[in-house]
């Protein structure tokens, strides 16, 4: 039996993320949520809510997930799967299943959750977020051949490619880091189709004009180092 494990960045997701950590299947050995810096109750809810809980002072979803990295890292047993899933209830936890069971039955590498426009929600993403998605997945067609059409955080990963890639941006860029190094490294990838709503709070990237430039500036910059580097 593969031991799966979720790392949930949080920031200010109280009202959310109790919702995320009950729809989880319970195939999942354990759900790590990691506050980054919350100053609401996110963290007594997730503890409520039955998940491993730590705390990341320096704000930035890469911080975030790195945080939750280095804790599986100090664990005597090692996870097979690590799942991404974003605290805002706008992925659909349920689907975690369908999303790991190319890494299960195809042994394939990495698996991303497309927010392909037929499964989303009206209002679901916001135009800076549909336009990130086709600059970078079009850049990445361009210079690495993808065949990836979107930077969606449900994601999951075979740890021991996790640690291959070494992630390593903090903020911004950490989903198209991620796949720009599933492809320099020829990892074996999948895309499959998940729903998607309108997520509960304000987004804090998309849903600001300062977030949505410096996602913008993040996701140049780790493409084009790469296709330079190509």
């Amino acid at each position: 039996m593969s031991i799966i494990k979720v790392i949930i960045p949080a920031y200010n997701e109280a009202d959310s993320i109790s919702k995320v950590i009950h729809d989880i299947p319970d195939i999942v050995n354990e759900v790590i949520v990691v506050s980054n810096n919350s100053t609401d109750k996110t963290v007594e809810n997730a503890i409520q809510a039955g998940a491993t809980v730590l705390t990341e002072t320096n704000k930035g979803y890469g911080y975030a997930c790195l945080k939750g990295m280095d804790y599986i890292s100090k664990l005597n047993v090692k996870p097979d799967i690590i799942v991404f899933l974003d605290g805002d209830y706008s992925d659909y936890p349920e689907q975690l299943t369908k999303l790991i069971a190319p890494i299960l039955e195809e042994n394939v590498d990495f698996v991303v959750g497309a927010r392909t426009k037929n499964l989303r929600e009206k209002g679901s993403m916001t135009v800076p977020q549909e336009f990130g998605n086709w600059l970078a997945t079009s850049l990445m067609r361009l210079f690495f051949k993808s065949t990836f059409t979107d930077l969606g955080p449900f994601r999951a990963i075979k740890y021991s490619k996790l640690l291959e890639i070494n992630m390593l941006d903090k903020t911004y860029g950490w989903t198209v880091e991620m796949q720009l190094k599933v492809l320099r490294k020829h990892f074996t990838y999948r895309e499959i189709p998940v729903k998607y709503r309108n997520r509960i709070g304000v987004s804090k990237v998309s849903g600001t004009i300062k977030g949505a430039i410096f996602a913008g500036i993040k996701i140049l910059y780790w493409i084009f180092k790469y296709s330079i580097k190509k």
